[in-house]
């Protein structure tokens, strides 16, 4: 099987890259990879090598005759490229975020390609109770107030339009919650919390006080859980979308405990979303207010469907999950070979 992987480099992309190169340690010969990021990492170095890189942006209408190229004979695409920073500039971000995946929807058409698995997120759903789990029918409208969640509705509806006309081509998307793994501690915390206040984390954060909403309710996954399921999802051909997170549905007691806090003190989440649009205004930090406004909405996530068909089952609880996280963080830890995930 050829299966070709946008933003390959990332968080995601290379926790798939690992998964695909473990497949193949154990089936030599079974698969044939080809990679596409508008940055090459190392690729003399694993999990990079061995793999047939090809350096372009998906965004660019310049780099469509490129990335049909990038196709040829490609049996399954897995897109995972995606732009968060910067978020100042909105119009190239949806250039990159949906007019990439339009692009990436064209080409593997053009090129042949029966199968594509699209990287979308618990972002694209509708604002919803966090009192109930919500399927996969949930609507994925999005939510107004954050462009993240924006582009993401844009991009279901591009794949819904393109699945309608294309029933021969296998068209499936994962909704993960918030991807985490030690390695991409460093991106994380620049990509939101800027240059600065990362390195002011200790390696090990504890706090005595934990303020926060109560409302701030969500689920993060391991990024090798995530990977496992886009295997799962390519090498069943499976359609459809599949809500993608872990076990415990990570709450204010749960973060506490991450954190070592004996106590927390409730904060209005309207506090919460003023400081951080007034401090994204002011430049202090790269996080806008649209974040907590989706962190506030998005839904508790029914994973069932995910278990049933493609049976996957996270290895990695979503409180390991957030505290390898933290602790790369304050580590700076990274990926050298890969320009995005490359360690402080």
């Amino acid at each position: 099987m050829h299966i070709a992987i946008t933003g390959a480099s990332g968080n995601a992309g290379t926790a798939l890259l690992r998964n695909l190169q473990g497949q193949l340690a154990r089936k030599p010969g079974s698969l044939r990879l080809t990679a596409i990021s508008r940055r090459l990492p190392d690729t003399g170095r694993q999990p990079y090598a061995g793999v047939d890189w090809h350096c372009l942006d998906v965004g660019l209408a310049a780099d469509r005759s490129k990335l049909e190229q990038a196709l040829a004979g490609v049996d399954a695409v897995v897109h995972l490229a995606w732009q968060i920073q910067p978020n100042r500039d909105l119009e190239q971000l949806h250039r990159t975020n949906v007019t990439g995946t339009r692009n990436v929807l064209a080409a593997a058409k053009a090129a042949g390609v029966k199968q594509i698995v699209c990287a979308s997120s618990v972002g694209a759903y509708s604002k919803a109770p966090k009192d109930q789990r919500t399927d996969e029918s949930w609507p994925a409208g999005g939510m107004a107030g954050s462009h993240y969640s924006r582009h993401k509705a844009e991009q279901e509806e591009a794949l819904d339009r393109f699945a309608a006309a294309e029933p021969g081509i296998a068209v499936a998307r994962l909704r993960p919650g918030l991807i985490f793994q030690g390695d991409a501690g460093s991106e994380i915390g620049r990509y939101f919390l800027g240059p600065v206040f990362p390195r002011l984390l200790p390696k090990r954060l504890r706090i005595p006080l934990l303020t926060v909403p109560e409302g701030l309710i969500f689920q993060a996954v391991h990024a090798d859980d995530v990977a496992e399921a886009y295997w799962r999802v390519v090498d069943q051909r499976a359609s459809g979308a599949f809500n993608i997170a872990a076990e415990p549905v990570v709450t204010p007691q749960v973060l506490a405990r991450i954190l070592g806090a004996k106590r927390i003190l409730p904060i209005p989440m309207g506090l919460l979303r003023g400081l951080a649009g007034l401090t994204w205004r002011l430049r202090i930090q790269p996080t806008d207010s649209g974040w907590v406004e989706m962190a506030a909405g998005a839904p508790i996530m029914d994973t069932g469907k995910a278990r049933r068909v493609l049976g996957w089952e996270p290895r990695v609880s979503s409180a390991d999950a957030v505290a390898e996280v933290l602790r790369g963080m304050g580590t700076g830890d990274g990926v050298a070979p890969s320009p995005v995930l490359t360690p402080r």
